[in-house]
């Protein structure tokens, strides 16, 4: 009998902020059988514990038999009282791996359905006839592409993107568009499409193609110069198998997060290669294998070795940097005690303000550059956090994902901080606004676009500029398509009034400037209870200390003892509140208002 591991990880806003307050119950997809009579928690950094799940022998796996699914699968129902249930079906569970289940929640809205379903289909080595059909049509398109380069737009260099626009269809299918991390998709595409028991060179040479292939369709701007919003989409006849809210693995994230800004290049050529690729098996083609990936590595053949059996020995692998400026690029060699410097200190920094958001992370209480201790107890945390090895090291895969949360927890608040400036109407504008506007209602507008597409993937990205150009029309369109409006990149009355209501049901999760929920937590706290509101107060009460000293500092814990209760006391008495030392809605209004004089 062989098991494997699922485990979740729940968050809003681009994994800038953990869910707490959720619960996961588990079936077997067969029988709709409950899988236990616990009911799954979640911690405060919005993970639950791995389950062991029986599941199919590794050995299936590892071979090419399409008539045989090597895996189990099981259901998952998540529930919240304030965030929009998931129903997750058909979850694939492999022996002797752990699955990865990363669920974006977005706060209950008006109009949605109670409960949003996912559907995991078949992985692409056992797909349906119909995808086969698709990935058969698909070699001659790729063949077709690659003698005839004309309409794409080169870009000047090879960039990793941090984001990546995927189309859920046929490019000429009016199937949504959704927005995802860059890396994140890559550990889709691979999860759906190969095995993660296979080894690991037979997973990185996979893995090298589905890069190769997707950064040449960014380099050659193959949709987007073709008057496309996307930059590639989700069909094997044009592109990779991407299944939006699918389940990802440890081993194939591993591999993701070491090589996923290398690429595959003829000597002598800058592009990526569109590497072609396919099962082997029911489908073949001029390119890789998958299948005989597996058989290679089982044969001592490394990852680039591989590469060149099906691409010739005119290739080399390349590093490309991040297109964006907000994520600084791998210094080159990892950090660890006893190093120094400007990286040290960025990634001290960082993880300060990563912690605001995941206050696991021990406090580096002197961020000078020296990587000392308290800077390796801090990175272990985070790397516990986020699935990575508990070294202490910052090597590439840390360093990437430490500054990708730093941007995510950033960006939250700073959208907030941007509201503020602006003068936020309560009811819809009368101004219709389309291309070419300028002016405050287009910059609101952008902010309320920013705002909601931090909450759903399928929210185009839009600067706040004020000036109504082709991204914020594009974003329009793709926030009227998500809540069922007329399609038109206008902003009219029905889109403003939906653009406000939505807005409002995300208020309550939108950060303050200090990285922390505002939100009261419906409950009344006291003596006895524990939780991150409570840590949330400890944090108000001790900023407040800083400066009127005769509030007594607190531990911050999470843990509402004697020394809390005092300091709540006395702060209710010195607010003119009812100094009963209980925190309900007027304490909890009072002391953020005073800690945000103080910050």
């Amino acid at each position: 009998m062989s098991f494997g591991k699922l485990e979740f990880i729940l968050y809003v806003g681009e994994e800038a902020l953990p869910v707490t307050d959720a619960e996961i119950i588990i079936l077997n997809t067969d029988t709709a059988d409950i899988f236990s009579n616990k009911v799954l928690k979640v911690d405060s950094n919005g993970k639950s514990k791995p389950v062991s799940l029986y599941t199919y022998e590794r050995y299936l796996s590892e071979e090419p038999d399409e008539s045989i699914k090597p895996y189990k699968t099981y259901d998952a129902i998540i529930i919240s009282n304030t965030l929009q249930n998931k129903y997750i079906k058909n979850i694939p569970i492999f022996a002797g791996i752990t699955s990865i289940q990363k669920v974006q929640m977005t706060p209950k809205a008006r109009g949605l359905n109670a409960i949003d379903i996912i559907d995991i289909p078949p992985n692409g080595l056992i797909a349906s006839e119909e995808v086969i059909a698709e990935e058969k049509i698909g070699v001659k398109n790729i063949a077709m592409e690659a003698s005839n380069e004309k309409g794409a737009k080169i870009l000047k260099e090879v960039v990793i993107p941090e984001y990546i626009t995927v189309h859920l269809g046929s490019p000429n299918s009016s199937a949504q568009n959704v927005t995802v991390l860059f890396t994140d998709y890559l550990k889709n595409v691979a999860s759906s499409e190969i095995y993660p028991t296979w080894p690991r060179a037979a997973l990185e040479s996979n893995i090298y193609a589905q890069i190769s292939f997707t950064l040449n369709r960014i380099y050659t701007e193959w949709y987007r110069s073709r008057g496309y919003d996307f930059d590639i989409t989700n069909s094997t006849a044009y592109d990779h198998y991407f299944v939006n809210g699918r389940n990802i693995y440890d081993t194939i994230s591993e591999v993701v997060d070491d090589i996923f800004n290398e690429y595959i290049s003829r000597i002598q050529f800058k592009e990526p290669l569109l590497a072609q690729y396919c099962n082997g098996t029911t489908v073949t083609c001029d390119g890789l294998s998958q299948w005989g990936t597996v058989s290679y590595a089982d044969q001592g053949y490394d990852a680039f070795k591989i590469l060149q059996v099906y691409y010739g020995n005119n290739i080399e692998l390349r590093t490309a940097n991040y297109e964006y400026g907000t994520i600084q690029s791998y210094p080159g060699k990892a950090l660890r005690v006893g190093d120094s410097g400007e990286d040290v200190k960025t990634i001290q920094m960082q993880l300060n303000r990563i912690r605001k958001n995941y206050p696991e992370i021990p406090e580096i209480t002197n961020v000078n550059g020296e990587f000392n201790e308290a800077t390796k107890n801090a990175v272990k945390t985070f790397q516990k956090i986020f699935n990575l090895t508990q070294d202490g090291i910052v090597g590439k895969q840390t360093w990437y994902k430490i500054s990708q949360i730093y941007v995510g927890v950033k960006k939250l608040a700073e959208l907030n901080s941007e509201g503020e400036k602006l003068p936020l109407p309560e009811t819809a504008p009368t101004e219709t606004i389309r291309l070419g506007a300028e002016g405050e209602n287009v910059k609101i507008a952008q902010y309320l676009l920013a705002v909601i597409g931090a909450f759903y993937d399928e929210i185009l990205p839009v600067k706040i500029t004020g000036k109504y150009d082709n991204e914020t029309e594009e974003s329009v369109r793709s926030f009227q398509r998500q809540f069922n409006l007329t399609v038109d990149g206008i902003i009219g009355p029905k889109t403003w009034s939906k653009l406000i209501e939505v807005y409002k049901t995300l208020e309550p999760y939108i950060l303050d400037s200090s990285g922390k929920l505002i939100k009261y937590p419906g409950y009344v706290l006291k003596k006895g209870k524990k939780g991150e509101s409570v840590r949330l107060i400890q944090t108000w009460l001790d900023a407040i200390n800083s400066k009127y000293p005769f509030i007594p500092a607190v531990t911050v814990d999470g843990i509402f003892g004697d020394r809390t209760r005092e300091a709540v006391m006395i702060f209710q008495r010195w607010a003119g509140l009812v100094d009963d030392g209980i925190v309900g809605k007027l304490t909890w209004d009072k002391l953020y208002e005073v800690y945000r004089s103080v910050v």
